[in-house]
């Protein structure tokens, strides 16, 4: 009988988005209507049977997307939700709404955690070094002080395409730059020494995944795959709380 490690869960993480989920549609559908005054936090918390901080966070992304303002002594307000432009794809994503790179992030979990275990059992020499040969060139771009969006894109591509299941690939070519949305997300210039330690950890992370899929290690690929985007939606999480 194999003895597999529980799943790692973040909890607050999923109350958070399922509280931002349902205000969400709630403003979007009209039910609550611009002008409107947001429940207290108190009644958002009898609601949804969750904490407070877990409200404030769900505030504080529908704030940073534009559906809700506060008013000092009044309360918080409801907005006109913009109209998104290109709008109808699953993959349409507003860099400026976190929530909507938190829930991209949620449905590469589905897709990409499965991938990187089919590459270990499915993958060619030529395709592990086609993985190698992405996340070498991460590690000269993060030397030279790059933020390496492509490269880390072809390093997540090129784990797609060794499945030899062509739809995994076409799944990330569909989400092209918003499977990296680093970038997009950058709002001001972060400290020298700073933005190296995010992309060490972020380096270091992509090297377990690869050392995992190199030894045919299905279960440790996978694991590595889902530390690392778990750590990914833990860091956009921490964005909410400091915009």
């Amino acid at each position: 009988m194999n003895n597999t490690a529980p799943q790692k869960t973040q909890r607050k993480v999923s109350l958070t988005e399922k509280v931002i989920s349902s205000l969400r549609r709630e403003i979007e559908s009209g039910n609550l209507t611009p002008g409107s005054k947001l429940p207290t936090e108190p009644a958002l918390t009898e609601q949804f049977g969750v904490s407070r901080t877990v409200v404030r966070e769900a505030i504080a992304a529908l704030k940073a997307d534009g559906l809700l303002e506060p008013r000092q002594g009044a309360g918080v307000f409801v907005l006109a939700p913009a109209p998104r432009k290109n709008a109808g794809s699953i993959f349409d994503v507003d860099f400026a709404q976190i929530s909507d790179v938190l829930e991209i992030l949620e449905l590469r979990m589905a897709v990409e955690i499965e991938a990187a275990g089919l590459a270990c059992a499915r993958s060619s020499v030529a395709q592990q070094a086609k993985i190698y040969e992405a996340l070498r060139e991460m590690e000269v771009q993060v030397q030279s002080g790059s933020p390496a969006e492509k490269a880390d894109y072809e390093f997540h591509r090129a784990i797609a395409d060794a499945t030899n299941n062509r739809r995994y690939g076409e799944f990330l070519e569909y989400l092209g730059d918003k499977t990296i949305p680093r970038a997009q997300l950058r709002r001001k210039p972060a400290e020298a020494e700073d933005q190296k330690a995010y992309m060490d950890k972020i380096l270091a992370e992509h090297h377990r995944i690869y050392d995992a899929i190199s030894l045919r290690d299905a279960e440790g690929a996978r694991e590595a795959m889902r530390e690392h985007l778990s750590q990914s939606q833990a860091r956009y999480q921490s964005l909410l709380r400091n915009r």
